[in-house]
Formats: C-alpha cells, sequence, structure tokens
C-alpha cells in the first residue's frame, strides 16, 4: 500500500553516517550531534558490524558509568545489526522495527550498504501517502475529479 523502501531511500537519499569501531563514543556521539541524527552504523572497510545510537549512550555507558572518551564504539556497540533489502514493502520494514523495538534499519543490496532508515522516516513516508489518499478520496467523493 505504502511501496517500497527504495522508494523511501531515492526521496530521503542513500547517505548514511559511519564510524569505525576504534572511535571513541565521545567521537561517536559528537558527530551524531553536528549531524542532528541518533544512530551511526559501525562499519570495517564498508560491511556492516555494529550499528551505535542514543541508546546505546545511555545504556550502555552513562548508565554503566563508563567514560565517553576512553571507551570504544566496539564496546557498547549493538553487534550484528538486523538489515533490509530496498524490495522490502515499507509496511514490513515498519512491523520489524516495531516488533523488534529498532529505530534504525540498514538497507544492504547485493551485499553492499545502500541507505539506513529510521523508523520516522516510514512515519513520514506513510503520513505523505495517507494524506494523498484522503486528498484523492474527498475529491472522488465531492465530484471534484480531475
Amino acid at each position: 500500500m505504502y511501496g517500497f523502501v527504495s522508494s523511501v531511500l531515492a526521496e530521503k537519499g542513500r547517505h548514511v553516517y559511519t564510524v569505525e569501531r576504534s572511535a571513541t563514543v565521545a567521537e561517536a556521539v559528537r558527530q551524531m550531534n553536528e549531524k542532528g541524527i541518533g544512530a551511526l552504523l559501525v562499519v570495517e572497510g564498508e560491511r556492516p558490524v555494529g550499528i551505535f545510537t542514543e541508546r546505546d549512550v545511555l545504556r550502555r555507558v552513562v548508565d554503566a558509568g563508563r567514560d565517553p572518551a576512553l571507551t570504544r564504539v566496539a564496546e557498547v556497540m549493538t553487534r550484528d545489526p538486523v538489515t533490509i533489502s530496498p524490495e522490502w514493502h515499507v509496511e514490513e520494514a515498519m512491523q520489524l522495527m516495531t516488533g523488534r523495538r529498532f529505530r534504525h534499519l540498514p538497507v544492504i543490496e547485493d551485499g553492499r550498504l545502500v541507505g539506513m532508515i529510521s523508523i520516522g522516516d516510514l512515519l513520514r513516508w506513510v503520513t505523505i501517502h495517507q494524506e494523498d489518499h484522503i486528498r484523492a478520496m474527498t475529491d472522488y467523493i465531492t465530484g471534484r475529479l480531475s
């Protein structure tokens, strides 16, 4: 009903912010703040090996009393992130994210990283399409078809 993840990526862009496993938490948080994002994909070369999120900072660094300047991303990242392909339906991605309580999903095509979507990206996409559908139905009901 709402299309494919590939369409969401085409509209929002395919750029993915990444961080190396060896970066400190302080460096990663600084990058997240500068970019206004909630997660960084942790990569080895081009291969995703983890994801580092705001939740990781709160639970595994702050709450654990770790020093962000001394703690490496590799120590506190979420390992082996679940990934999806661009051919997934938007609804499938939303179900996965809400069911597993993910806020970010890397998108892989032919073994290559091609983007990352957030639950916010998907909610925005669905809202836009619902508005279009409501407008079309209103036009139909009121006889204002073009």
